[in-house]
């Protein structure tokens, strides 16, 4: 590979790969812990973390693992860097890793995570699947980060905690609940994709054109 083709594994998906917007990938976390800034990045650490050793792991001993069992080996690697990641973060931050709960431990079953394992990892050499596994969990976290950043500031008028609009401002409860999560992801994707037409989906089929206005011409039998 040459430099160029380094930097698109690394950049692509940032915005034009990107595995939530174009793939619609690892969504659930986005629900879950984005109302508050500080929680959003631990998250987007340990993911990142989490994609791209595993798919440095993965791609060091891809021509030792038998294809029968690769899906076993493949959650194996990424559960015990998942372990570690947790035990980690149980260590040097308690009081956030209550907050998370069970969503670091539930990387395992993040579609980003297994999938650039099979689709990259088991096919390209150690450094270039780094990349792209660094690339993906950047991509991930810069949309959880900008949703994260609309909820707290205008569901709660904070950000990191901060009080950034004051008394006068009241809590937007509709912002502080999951479902808002879904509402900012579709904004994102409408506007990312206004911009780059080339991610619109082509059509899989043609609607036939429907009319609500009757058909003078046509006679109904009277049985």
């Amino acid at each position: 590979m040459n430099l160029k083709q380094y930097k698109d594994v690394l950049v692509n998906p940032l915005i034009k790969e990107n595995p939530i917007t174009l793939q619609i990938l690892g969504i659930c976390s986005a629900l879950a812990v984005t109302s508050n800034l500080n929680v959003t990045l631990i998250m987007c650490i340990a993911l990142t973390s989490v994609v791209s050793l595993s798919n440095l792991f993965i791609s060091i001993i891809r021509n030792y693992i038998p294809s029968s069992v690769r899906i076993i080996v493949q959650m194996t690697v990424i559960a015990t860097l998942v372990i570690l990641v947790d035990e980690l973060l149980k260590a040097y931050d308690y009081e956030t890793s209550k907050k998370l709960s069970v969503f670091v431990g539930l990387i395992i079953t993040n579609c980003i995570v297994m999938g650039r394992a099979e689709a990259f990892a088991m096919k390209e050499r150690p450094f270039v699947s780094f990349l792209d596994g660094l690339g993906n969990g950047i991509g991930y976290s810069l949309i959880l980060i900008g949703v994260a950043f609309i909820r707290e500031l205008f569901g709660a008028g904070t950000l990191f905690g901060i009080t950034i609009f004051g008394d006068w401002y009241p809590t937007n409860n509709l912002l502080l609940l999951p479902p808002s999560s879904f509402i900012i992801i579709g904004l994102f994707i409408w506007l990312i994709r206004g911009y780059n037409n080339d991610q619109i989906e082509q059509d899989e089929f043609d609607l036939s054109k429907h009319s609500v206005s009757p058909d003078l011409n046509k006679r109904e039998l009277n049985v």
